[in-house]
């Protein structure tokens, strides 16, 4: 009977895993670089959504995974605090209401859970921030075509662009990094845009206005 041939060992080193560690601390650095570029972009959202978000707007936002994730830190930011007492805005996550998602989900496909709810919550004059790594999410594409039908500012920050989501909304910022670097990097974007906006609104407030 012939006998399986004896497995050699591998010559390739086992990974390190501080070394994989750093290599990914040292991918933070692109996104930090991209965002630094964009920071006056970052602070001009911050206070527009003042200004929309003092008027009465809302803003929606939406996400997959750990992008939903960040969605929901951002609407939690402003219905909440960010830097100092004020009052609560209006702002909703997409992804949280877990019977409609599931409820649209089914009856409409998946790439229509989000596009679903804007038309349902969103007015003119509101923004939907949407959040992406790849920009290529057809639940997110389809919901940037129904913000525009419905007269809704549409946002986006992406991973390395363009993408088609970047192509099909009003404004975005891109983070030229790997999909994770890219992925914290939104967190740092949506903190700066609160920091703008909790200043932003504070100033008006201790101004009268």
């Amino acid at each position: 009977m012939e006998t399986a041939p004896e497995a050699t060992p591998s010559s390739a080193p086992e990974p390190d895993p501080g070394e994989l560690v750093r290599n990914h601390l040292r991918g933070v650095m692109p996104a930090l670089q991209s965002l630094f570029a964009q920071s006056d972009h970052l602070a001009r959202w911050g206070v527009e959504l003042a200004d929309r978000l003092m008027a009465g707007q809302r803003v929606l936002a939406a996400g997959n995974g750990g992008s939903a994730a960040e969605a929901q830190h951002l609407t939690a930011e402003l219905v909440g605090r960010f830097d100092g007492e004020r009052e609560p805005f209006s702002a909703i996550s997409l992804h949280a209401e877990s019977s409609a998602v599931t409820a649209i989900a089914n009856d409409y496909g998946f790439d229509q859970l989000f596009a679903r709810q804007v038309r349902a919550h969103g007015r003119r004059g509101d923004i939907l921030v949407l959040l992406s790594t790849s920009g290529k999410s057809p639940n997110l594409l389809s919901a940037a075509a129904a913000a525009r039908d419905a007269g809704i500012t549409t946002w986006a920050l992406t991973g390395a662009g363009p993408n088609p989501l970047t192509d099909c909304v009003d404004e975005y910022v891109a983070i030229e990094a790997g999909s994770a670097n890219a992925q914290e990097g939104h967190l740092m974007a949506l903190h700066a845009i609160c920091r703008a906006f909790d200043a932003e609104v504070l100033g008006r407030r201790r101004a009268g206005r």
